[in-house]
């Protein structure tokens, strides 16, 4: 079921409704858990014993890790939970991706081998929800917090509707204690909610998709050479279009949970505004990358085993990062351009650091100063840092030419395209298009960067009710206008 449906809207009435009746609290509960699974069998049924079996598997064995004491036993438990995850996901995510990667080795050697092609149907989300579960058995193996006593609870934290598909991927503590006591929202909680759901579907519907997607689509699918200020264009566009189409369902889901009375944690804030590189991971898909550091970079020994050894696994954190997007290479080579960019990052913050003598090694540098401290200077680095924001948005552009492209012919193409390695070329975006581009993608980053240390929510209180009202409206009328042209959430897929 997707939030820009008509379905989703009659849906999400009724469970509002069931919501506010007067019903002891497990049965709210059940209600919901019933309508996370019809909402998750939407798109396909049979799915959803994948998710028991994991809810299943996780809930217990994560008890058994918290309660075992043997260290042996332990690892093993460990190792049932990874491999009933992690196998679940790399079979459906990555069979396919590993069986033609294989083919291509044997071919490489000499040997002559076509297997039957598998018919493997990726499940909406799995590799979200694996990563929700796993959080859990490894917290209960390290034991940084108490196993869920109530399994109604922890099948609700698994399966719970407004993140279960596309995140934002939640930790147990985040989520779990709000399922303990009766809640819902107030009428702050649901006007925020309500404000937060429209402004994510306006970002979908009619930023998105009505207006750059297909653009982009246009771009990234030509066949023929491009010129740069087409390729530019096209890969701007697709910068826009992952953006509001990531973030406006990270909204959707934040707004329907608050209009039940549940707070998520905030996914993305304003990442096109990034002073770096490191900036921009605090601020893109931010429940994913803070996973990532606390699973998988510290784990691997963080920063915590000298420069080199912390090079290599900031590497591989974003190289793995790139490969849990999509079953491609471009992907990986997508997340080992960020690892690159981080590298150089780090390698420039720590001389400086070093020159000064003032930081630590690893310690950002700050870009912004207090301007009641020295106004000058204030200034002068806040027009640096919105100079480094803009270089470090024309760099995360070039990464969006492997994310998007399928192949590495293409994507070498559009990068030639892009710094004028072809020649002459006939125009394939027509005027109005590009109109369209430009004034998108330069209301974005202004936004951007006024809004970057600010919430939404904040500022509609600021303004005279008629003008959110209006403003409001503003948005549903075009909704409305634009329902028909609306497509799948680009993150389904991974």
């Amino acid at each position: 079921m997707l939030f820009n449906s008509y379905t989703f809207i009659a849906f999400f009435i009724v469970i509002l409704i069931l919501h506010n009746l007067p019903f002891p609290w497990k049965v709210k509960k059940i209600n919901l858990l019933i309508a996370s699974y019809i909402f998750y069998a939407a798109w396909n049924p049979p799915f959803i014993l994948l998710l028991w079996l994991s809810t299943v598997v996780d809930y217990f064995v994560g008890k058994a890790l918290y309660t075992q004491n043997n260290p042996h036993k332990k690892k093993l438990l460990l190792v049932i939970s990874l491999i009933g995850n992690l196998g679940m996901l790399c079979f459906f995510k990555y069979g396919g991706f590993l069986l033609e990667n294989f083919v291509a080795l044997t071919h490489m050697v000499g040997i002559n081998f076509h297997p039957a092609k598998p018919n493997i149907i990726l499940p909406a989300g799995i590799s979200f929800y694996t990563f929700t579960t796993l959080c859990y058995t490894i917290d209960m193996y390290k034991k940084k917090s108490e196993p869920v006593k109530s399994f109604l609870n922890f099948a609700l934290f698994v399966t719970f509707f407004p993140h279960l598909v596309a995140g934002p991927i939640v930790r147990p503590p985040q989520l779990v204690p709000q399922f303990e006591t009766a809640r819902k929202a107030n009428k702050r909680q649901l006007m925020e909610g309500l404000f937060l759901l429209s402004i994510g579907l306006f970002m979908k519907v009619v930023l998105a998709d009505s207006m750059l997607s297909s653009s982009a689509d246009a771009v990234f699918g030509a066949r023929s050479a491009l010129g740069a200020l087409d390729a530019w264009m096209g890969v701007l566009a697709f910068s826009g279009q992952i953006f509001f189409d990531f973030a406006g369902y990270s909204t959707c889901a934040i707004g329907a949970a608050l209009c039940l009375g549940f707070v998520l944690p905030q996914n993305f804030l304003y990442p096109y505004a990034a002073i770096g590189f490191t900036d921009f991971w605090r601020r893109w898909h931010i429940t994913l990358s803070s996973w990532l550091r606390d699973y998988l970079y510290i784990p691997l020994g963080g920063n915590r085993k000298g420069r080199f050894r912390t090079y290599v696994n900031l590497m591989i954190t974003m190289l793995l990062g790139g490969l849990w997007h999509g079953a491609n290479w471009t992907f990986v080579v997508w997340g080992g351009l960020h690892g690159f960019y981080l590298w150089v990052e780090k390698f420039f913050r720590d001389r400086t650091a070093r020159a000064s003598g003032e930081i630590a090694i690893g310690q950002p540098v700050p870009l912004v100063v207090k301007a009641s401290i020295v106004p000058a200077i204030a200034e002068n680095r806040r027009f640096q840092g919105f100079l480094y924001a803009m270089f470090t948005f024309l760099l995360v552009n070039v990464t969006w030419v492997f994310f998007r492209s399928n192949s590495f012919g293409r994507a070498g193409q559009m990068l030639v395209s892009m710094f004028g390695g072809v020649g002459k070329a006939d125009p394939l975006l027509s005027t109005l298009a590009m109109i369209k581009i430009a004034v998108i993608i330069t209301g974005m980053l202004i936004v951007h960067w006024l809004m970057r240390d600010r919430r939404i929510t904040d500022l509609i209180y600021r303004f005279p009710w008629w003008l959110t009202g209006l403003v409001w409206s503003a948005i549903v009328i075009l909704l409305i206008l634009s329902q028909e042209t609306s497509n799948s959430f680009i993150y389904f897929q991974f």
